[in-house]
């Protein structure tokens, strides 16, 4: 192994699958064949890995051992069990808060969103398996360590997530422009998970039709939107107040 966050060779990936490592990517290289490529290929589709088809000089550049055709990148926090988080917050808790990242792409983003999360009390992050931001040395750094102690859960389907979520009796409240609803008058004090679309596109329409309701932040400039980490913090203490008040 080269760098801490880093495994290369197919074997020792595939083994890192099975032991469940919290793997952010795998870089594969293009026009590689074998059985044993092939089985980590169906172990990546099968655990909803994220993985993309590089040259080989891309794979050289990540590291100077032998590759053999692969190379993961590992995250560096451990990520819980969606349902088993969710009950053990329901457990402890009368009022529980979570959030919910659909599609987030930038590090630095989601690093931010993890500290405010950690200072605002809330019980879990949830992301989805693929098209989400990895949690990289530079998210940790942003979080100011906050990574470490926010519980972050990765699930196959936000869909699914959010039904199970409103069968455990948690609305599912979305930030998004395309409200008619008001952030500061709508309802946190029950128990609520927050809902953040991706910085460009917002949240996905087939996410949207799904949740309990939607809210939206005034914008008094000229400017028709606030980057998605402010927004989040807004979002999160307003469910500060409202739950102190």
């Amino acid at each position: 192994m080269q760098k801490s966050n880093q495994i290369y060779g197919i074997r020792a990936i595939i083994e890192a699958i099975d032991s469940q490592q919290p793997i952010n990517k795998i870089f594969l290289q293009r026009g590689l064949s074998g059985e044993l490529f092939k089985e980590l290929e169906v172990l990546i589709r099968k655990n909803s890995i994220s993985a993309s088809y590089v040259p080989v000089e891309k794979l050289n550049r990540l590291t100077r051992n032998n590759h053999q055709g692969a190379v993961a990148n590992i995250s560096p926090v451990q990520f819980q069990s969606f349902e088993s988080l969710v009950e053990q917050v329901l457990e402890q808790k009368k009022i529980p808060l979570f959030l919910m990242l659909d599609q987030i792409s930038d590090v630095r983003n989601f690093g931010a969103m993890i500290r405010t999360a950690e200072c605002t009390g809330v019980d879990g992050i949830i992301i989805p398996k693929s098209g989400a931001a990895p949690i990289t040395d530079d998210t940790v750094k942003t979080s100011a360590g906050a990574a470490f102690k926010v519980p972050i859960t990765k699930v196959d389907h936000l869909k699914d997530a959010i039904f199970y979520l409103q069968s455990s009796g948690i609305h599912v409240i979305a930030a998004t422009e395309k409200s008619d609803n008001n952030v500061y008058t709508t309802d946190f004090k029950q128990p609520c998970t927050i809902l953040m679309g991706a910085e460009d596109k917002g949240i996905s329409s087939s996410i949207l039709n799904l949740v309990d309701a939607t809210a939206k932040l005034p914008l008094l400039g000229e400017i028709d939107s606030l980057n998605v980490s402010v927004a989040c913090g807004v979002f999160l203490y307003e469910v500060v107040r409202q739950r102190m008040g």
